[in-house]
């Protein structure tokens, strides 16, 4: 299982992608900094430093990095608070 990690055609935004249902429903989710989601994980993600913002649909999350931030050194986070979710 795990959490697979997908290029965008922004360079800026990577894909999240698990095996296990994240979202319920046909509905996506956006947080945009300073806002809140009732989901937990979408609003640990936006805490971590690098993070723009983030979308989720049923068993991804987009992550959108801030210009100056590197994957390198923000995917790996990511990939933490997944695991944090069970993911």
């Amino acid at each position: 299982m795990g959490v697979r990690v997908e290029a965008t055609p922004n360079p800026n935004a990577l894909k999240f992608t698990t095996d296990k249902l994240i979202f319920e429903g046909t509905n996506s989710i956006s947080v945009m900094p300073g806002d809140t989601s009732e989901y937990e994980i979408l609003n640990v993600l936006m805490q971590l430093e690098g993070v723009a913002n983030v979308f989720g649909y049923q068993h991804f999350i987009t992550v959108n990095k801030d210009f100056d931030a590197e994957w390198d050194d923000l995917s790996p986070k990511v990939t933490e608070v997944f695991a944090k979710y069970g993911y």
